[in-house]
């Protein structure tokens, strides 16, 4: 299995086993239930689905509650699917986190923080238009002149202007698994992981 459904718990830091201060990020890597398993032969692909969390069963379609009812498990609040080659999973199987070892490189996948309607400043780290001199009195966070002369007398698309900040799907590359601790499902992983607390990620091996 390539990787799993968690949930982002908290960041704390502790020493590692060279004796390195880190900062590190618990996660609730499961347990995930096999919720489908595709085949070439049936969907085109191989890739297996998960899914975490529990639902109440009032909240789902009845085209849902059969697919959870095929799978012999309860209504889930998260799924996501992995791509997997000549996988021996079935449906109704349980993937946690002893599907990973201390040591070795994850990738996490989540969903940032959003911020709302930011400027300039705090979205594209920009200076701003400078001093209070010479009359500059209420621009000091504004993005200054954004167009050019008679050509091309437009402003071209992409320019960095103030917008909607964050809520992107963000995935952070090699990050170090500390520690694992099976009993309650968590992964200790070095660095930060986007997302809010309790939010959900994927991490992928």
């Amino acid at each position: 299995m390539p990787g799993i459904i968690g949930k982002k718990i908290g960041m704390t830091s502790l020493f590692t086993s060279d004796g390195k201060y880190t900062p590190v990020t618990l996660i609730q890597a499961g347990p995930c239930v096999v919720t489908q398993v595709k085949t070439v032969e049936t969907d085109g692909y191989e890739a297996v689905q998960l899914g975490y969390g529990e639902k109440k069963l009032k909240r789902v379609t009845k085209a849902e509650a059969g697919h959870y009812k095929n799978a012999n498990t309860t209504a889930k609040k998260k799924v996501a699917e992995f791509d997997v080659e000549g996988t021996s999973f079935s449906l109704g199987d349980t993937v946690d986190a002893n599907l990973f070892v201390e040591g070795e490189f994850v990738d996490v996948v989540g969903t940032s923080k959003g911020k709302g309607f930011q400027g300039v400043v705090k979205r594209h780290n920009f200076a701003g238009v400078g001093g209070q001199t010479h009359g500059q009195h209420n621009r000091a966070r504004h993005p200054g002149s954004i167009g050019a002369c008679s050509w091309p007398s437009r402003v071209f698309k992409g320019m960095r202007m103030a917008g909607r900040m964050g809520g992107n799907r963000v995935k952070i590359q090699n990050l170090t698994v500390i520690r694992v601790i099976a009993d309650k499902n968590l992964l200790v992983v070095s660095g930060s992981v986007p997302g809010a607390k309790n939010s959900y990620v994927l991490i992928e091996k």
